[in-house]
């Protein structure tokens, strides 16, 4: 099977290490810091999305000043304010082991996610990291997801998307492939639901056992 992997909120509780950066950006920018509980459902989108929020403006050049003072933090310090959920390595050992492709797709910089999976000593289990440059602000999940399948061509019917977010699912099934929820993440119960997923997964060993189930109907 081909596994595609978000990461912030599914790989990896990376919150303290964000929401850090992000007040760090708005007192740069003079504005005030926010509370951690109003920056959790905003996790996982493209920054420029979250700074157009949070600054309520959608002039680039206010956005931009916003993310360069965010990745001053980030670069150095934020990135590694960051801890592996529980069971995730295991899984992905388990995964591979059984044969499985995987791959990561994600909003983070693809420079900034190689280097979260080569710290917490993952990246060998991955094939590929999808995610968009350091300029680009107009990539989305949905994107990504496509770029992804392109690299299994003709695979497509043997992969399924997994994350915690509403995007991730749409995004799964915008190209007709499963889109698991991950219960652990930064997404609400409810909005997760409302994307449909095909599963639920309320914690690692949950979702491989419906990775096993998915191998076993593809394969009957």
């Amino acid at each position: 099977m081909h596994l595609l992997f978000d990461l912030d909120g599914t790989l990896t509780d990376s919150s303290p290490g964000i929401v850090r950066c992000i007040n760090h950006a708005l007192v740069a920018l003079q504005r005030e810091p926010v509370a951690e509980r109003d920056v959790m459902t905003m996790i996982g989108a493209p920054l420029s999305d979250i700074f157009a929020t949070l600054l309520g403006t959608t002039d680039p050049a206010t956005i931009e000043a916003a993310i360069a003072a965010y990745r001053v933090r980030f670069n150095d310090v934020g990135i590694f304010e960051n801890a592996l959920f529980p069971g995730i390595a295991e899984a992905l050992a388990e995964f591979r082991q059984l044969g499985h492709s995987l791959q990561i797709v994600t909003n983070k910089p693809s420079v900034s996610a190689r280097r979260v999976i080569d710290h917490f000593d993952i990246a060998r289990f991955f094939d590929a990291v999808h995610g968009p440059d350091l300029t680009n602000r107009a990539c989305r999940k949905t994107d990504l997801v496509g770029e992804a399948l392109r690299a299994v061509a003709g695979s497509a019917d043997r992969a399924a998307m997994i994350g915690d977010r509403p995007e991730d699912i749409l995004a799964a099934r915008s190209h007709a492939i499963p889109g698991v929820a991950v219960g652990w993440g930064y997404g609400s119960r409810q909005e997760l639901l409302d994307a449909q997923p095909a599963f639920v997964a309320e914690n690692t060993a949950a979702l491989v056992a419906w990775v096993a189930t998915f191998a076993t109907q593809a394969n009957a």
